[in-house]
């Protein structure tokens, strides 16, 4: 008699990860996706969770405190610059003894990375999303891969620099434009697709809050939206505060970005992101 396979196939698991996003989707309520940065330069808390031990123990706190989603990376994405390159090689290094312990926590696990080899690597080890910070438009095998293995993705915007001259609403609606036509010509469904504004990533302080403050011109795609607003440096120019200082900027900009469509709100405070979601909520019940 053979022996009952336990250990699901790449598709299986890109299936068992896609509905469980749409589940989580259908909820009706704002999701939370906890950051778990196993980078030593990220710009809120490189360094901090570097060790595996103490990356798992984060990603379970998380996990706890009432994340739906968890996005890890080994390679920094700081929005300001000071980050250094990483080889795949040292990137796969740091997610080996953290991502497959998190994936057991039963979690959608996302994979912040901009390489299709770490993506394909992590996709195999317990990742269930792709989340890329250069919206498909980076390497030029990632849309591929995504399609390939039939998993939900997260299309950020994003550009090599600032230019405080620009209709940064335009510019981020010509990139989405451009990512989903590459989206479908590499054969991704478009139901797995999620549009992420990047705020503090190519932008000036003032067009982060001017992307959160027209979050609506960007529902034109009919595609669910994430933010991550979380202790982004605007905040420090409304109100001076150090990066650890600014989680009331960062719940302001998620509740507010909450009531303007974002589904999906990264956040590296998730129990006190949880908690205003659902005081917000409750309250908007009540009406």
């Amino acid at each position: 008699m053979a022996l009952a396979r336990t250990i699901a196939t790449p598709a299986e698991a890109a299936a068992t990860a896609s509905d469980a996003l749409a589940a989580l989707l259908k909820l009706g309520r704002p999701l939370v996706m906890g950051i778990l940065n196993v980078t030593p330069d990220s710009f809120s808390d490189g360094g901090r969770f570097i060790d595996p031990a103490t990356a798992i123990a984060h990603g379970a706190k998380m996990a706890q405190q009432g994340a739906d989603i968890l996005d890890i990376g080994a390679e920094s994405t700081r929005p300001y610059g000071g980050a250094k390159p990483v080889s795949q090689d040292d990137e796969v290094a740091r997610l080996a003894p953290v991502l497959p312990a998190v994936a057991k926590l039963g979690l959608p696990i996302s994979i912040d990375t901009v390489k299709a080899p770490v993506a394909r690597w992590a996709l195999d080890h317990g990742a269930t999303i792709v989340n890329d910070v250069w919206g498909l438009q980076r390497d030029p095998d990632m849309a591929a891969l995504i399609a390939e293995r039939g998993v939900p993705v997260i299309v950020m915007h994003n550009r090599d620099s600032a230019d405080a001259s620009l209709d940064i609403i335009a510019d981020v609606v010509a990139f989405f434009a451009r990512s989903l036509e590459i989206a479908e010509r590499a054969g991704i469904a478009r139901e797995k697709i999620v549009l992420d504004p990047g705020i503090g990533f190519g932008k000036t302080p003032e067009q982060s809050i001017r992307c959160l403050a027209r979050l609506a011109d960007f529902k034109r795609f009919g595609l669910p939206l994430l933010v991550g607003a979380s202790r982004k440096r605007f905040i420090n120019t409304v109100t001076p505060s150090a990066t650890d200082d600014r989680i009331g900027g960062s719940i302001a900009s998620h509740l507010l970005a909450a009531s303007s469509g974002a589904v999906i709100i990264r956040a590296h405070d998730v129990k006190e992101t949880v908690q205003a979601l659902r005081v917000a909520a409750a309250i908007e019940a009540a009406r």
